[in-house]
């Protein structure tokens, strides 16, 4: 598995955009495509509707994309490994896996056999709630598909167990031989436009950038002979989980946060904001004033996408030119430019002359992105690695073998979420994003065509819910867990089903992440954004 960690641990699709209209077969999980990748759905969509793909939907609401589906799985919440591995558990019981690609490119197989054993479909019927027939019925057909494509986002990833159920979609796609295809692979979907970059520029706390391990003497002596400094630190430093409630302690005195909103995008707001209230400087750097900017002691006006130039590494790992296309308003300044005048003045000299050359630099530095430079994507991209100027960049990950040779399945067990409900608290809560607005709405919700479209929050739930609790579609509720509360409008909807309601979380004004739990990703320090226990009152 290890092999499989830069393109999973960094969330980087395996596959191409393009690949996914050769897919015989989808299954789509933790992913709202039509309306968190309007675009990209396009080619699901086209596929299931001219090339005969069939398309399965495993997610706990009945999303816009089920339209499309041959199947709707329905699972309870944070149950995703059990119908991982139920799956898998028929597919080798029905004798229908790639043998030739588990002998000959995967180790651990027997370890993975002996831990979905146990995993019945009419066991798994019990946990999740998926019908056994259904859960017989979908594994049957990924298998059957000469080239399957899985299709994730933070539905996911946004778990307790998030690294978990990851994983064991890669097991599942190594089990049927879809690694290193067209049309196949395991591919997650970036929640914004950037983020691959941002990762792959070591926007990460153990990693130099193209995922160096800050630990590994020859990357930090590299990087100390290029800077030309000595004693950098070979200790990884904090996530951003870490660092919150550091400050609530006193063990940070001071956060810099660059292009974020945490004040509405972390998990349990009323804990984290009073986690940044005791900082002694809070330093905030972005392109409007959000609800964290008027909270800092210090911001920074920066320039957006089209005020600069750079590059943007995509979904799919393709690095990208961008090119500015107006001026910036007021005194808005590049981040590159920002962050070299601050070194300036705390007495290192980092000077470039423009952003083409930090991205010389950055693929000096970079093996992943070594052979890429801007007169080579000067018209079309090149997806890394691309380790020479020599090397076309590599489409589709894992063509013949792994990085490390074999790839390793994982034999992995089920754990339910962090919390569940009880009397008090009866409903589950899950929470994404709405067509038309954008995270937490920084430029959206400036927009006034979207607002109109989408002006205010909202809870979702069924009519069956909404007939028990005594709540009338269109009225103002309280929706409340063991963390905070909240007012949103009744939206009674077919999409909700029994037991669960969803709240979007980009509305300040009533924002979802006052409910959510803080509760972490063991490796991935990622929050459970996805499960909560709340209840729904008048």
């Amino acid at each position: 598995m290890a092999g499989l960690a830069a393109a999973f641990g960094s969330g980087a699709m395996t596959n191409t955009i393009g690949d996914i209209a050769e897919a015989d077969v989808f299954l789509a999980t933790g992913t709202n495509t039509t309306e968190n990748h309007p675009v990209l759905s396009s080619f699901v969509k086209r596929a299931v509707k001219f090339n005969n793909a069939k398309l399965i939907v495993v997610d706990p609401r009945r999303i816009k994309l089920t339209e499309h589906a041959e199947m709707f799985l329905r699972p309870n919440l944070g149950t995703d490994v059990a119908w991982i591995n139920s799956l898998m558990h028929v597919i080798i019981k029905e004798d229908l896996y790639d043998k030739k690609f588990v002998d000959t490119r995967t180790n651990g197989f027997e370890e993975l056999k002996k831990i979905v054993e146990k995993f019945t479909p009419d066991f798994v019927e019990s946990i999740t709630g998926i019908l056994s027939e259904d859960i017989i019925a979908a594994a049957k057909m990924y298998a059957g598909a000469e080239k399957g494509c899985i299709l994730y986002c933070m539905g996911i990833t946004q778990h307790t167990t998030g690294t978990d159920n990851v994983k064991s979609l890669a097991n599942l796609a190594m089990l049927c031989g879809n690694l290193g295809i067209r049309g196949g692979g395991v591919n997650p979907l970036r929640g914004q436009n950037n983020v691959q970059g941002a990762c792959d520029m070591s926007g990460l706390p153990n990693v130099f950038t193209g995922y160096q391990p800050v630990t590994n003497k020859d990357f930090l002596k590299k990087h100390e002979e290029k800077w030309g400094v000595t004693g950098m630190s070979d200790q990884p430093g904090l996530t951003v989980t870490a660092m919150v409630p550091k400050a609530h302690d006193g063990e940070i005195k001071a956060i810099y946060i660059i292009g974020e909103n945490p004040l509405v995008s972390d998990p349990d707001l009323n804990h984290a904001e009073e986690c940044l209230s005791r900082l002694d400087l809070l330093v905030v750097q972005d392109i409007f004033l959000t609800e964290t900017a008027k909270m800092a002691d210090v911001v920074f006006p920066s320039v957006c996408f089209a005020e600069k130039d750079g590059t943007f590494s995509n979904t799919e790992r393709r690095v990208q030119r961008i090119r500015k296309a107006v001026e910036p308003p007021g005194e808005a300044k590049d981040d590159w430019w920002i962050t070299c005048e601050i070194a300036k003045r705390m007495g290192y000299d980092m000077t470039y002359e423009n952003a083409e050359e930090i991205f010389k630099e950055i693929s000096e530095l970079t093996p992943s992105y070594g052979g890429i430079n801007y007169p080579r994507i000067e018209h079309e991209g090149i997806h890394w690695p691309c380790p020479d100027e020599n090397h076309p960049g590599t489409p589709i990950l894992h063509i013949g073998q792994f990085p490390i040779g074999k790839g390793n399945f994982h034999a992995i067990d089920y754990i339910p979420p962090a919390e569940k409900t009880d009397d008090e608290y009866p409903l589950y809560l899950t929470t994404g994003r709405v067509i038309y607005h954008y995270h937490t709405g920084t430029m959206t919700r400036k927009t006034a065509g979207l607002n109109e479209r989408s002006p205010e929050s909202f809870v979702e739930i069924s009519s069956d819910d909404a007939a028990a609790y005594n709540l009338e579609d269109g009225t103002i509720v309280n929706i409340a867990s063991r963390r905070g509360r909240i007012k949103a409008r009744v939206a009674v909807s077919e999409k909700a089903v029994n037991g669960t309601v969803f709240i979007p979380f980009h509305f300040a004004e009533a924002a979802a992440n006052k409910l959510t739990n803080a509760a972490l990703d063991p490796v991935s320090s990622i929050p459970e954004y996805k499960v909560c226990a709340v209840k729904v009152e008048s």
